[in-house]
């Protein structure tokens, strides 16, 4: 039988977190207060996820094997669960992460600092949480990109931290469109490509009048 998980109304460190047994109800911290992990997610989340890291490991791998450097070339893409210490009493699970600098996961245990890239798959239960609560914490640790990817609505939106430390407002984007990351510049699938989706109908964006 698994431990109860930490008391929601107690302020807890990362310290805390990261020596909790093992186990331990699966959870995030966030400003110091736990956040139950939601249930088993549904198959199309994962299918979402896996497609997502498998293709960037691919990538990544590749540009490791030419030796040529480059975007990407030191790169590491990581997959949940995975913890994240964002700051003395945030620690995260991201879905999929991106990390570039060897520094951050030289404890071999869990990433210290923020990610270059992190994913987050939505679902019904957790949609607000990574919307709100996550997305200002990674804005505050100074995570560059950060996908949030809706499986029902299908799309992507993508937020990229500005010279001013925040978040720009996001771009969406469609099935049929590239995803273009600044991580990786001249990688461009189309989140149509990678996840299966069928083209979104934008005939009404496309006959809406231009912005004066």
């Amino acid at each position: 039988m698994s431990r109860p998980l930490p008391a929601r109304d107690e302020v807890w460190s990362a310290e805390d977190y990261l020596g909790w047994p093992s186990d331990t109800p699966r959870c995030e911290l966030i400003d110091g207060r736990v956040y139950a992990m939601s249930p088993a997610p549904t198959l199309d989340h994962q299918r979402i996820t896996g497609a997502l890291f498998a293709a960037l490991r691919s990538t990544l791998a590749e540009r490791r094997g030419r030796g040529s450097g480059g975007a990407g070339c030191g790169c590491e893409v990581l997959m949940a669960p995975v913890d994240v210490r964002l700051d003395a009493h945030t620690v995260v699970q991201p879905d999929v992460l991106v990390v570039c600098d060897p520094a951050k996961l030289a404890n071999g245990r869990h990433v210290d600092g923020a990610p270059d890239l992190v994913v987050e798959v939505l679902s019904p239960s957790n949609a607000l949480k990574d919307r709100r609560l996550k997305r200002r914490v990674y804005e505050r640790a100074g995570v560059p990109e950060l996908l949030l990817i809706d499986p029902e609505q299908r799309y992507v939106e993508i937020h990229r931290l500005g010279s001013d430390g925040r978040y720009a407002a996001p771009e969406l984007i469609a099935p049929q469109e590239p995803l273009l990351l600044a991580l990786l510049p001249d990688w461009q699938p189309t989140p149509g490509e990678l996840f299966g989706w069928p083209p979104a109908d934008l005939s009404l964006d496309e006959d809406m009048p231009a912005a004066p």
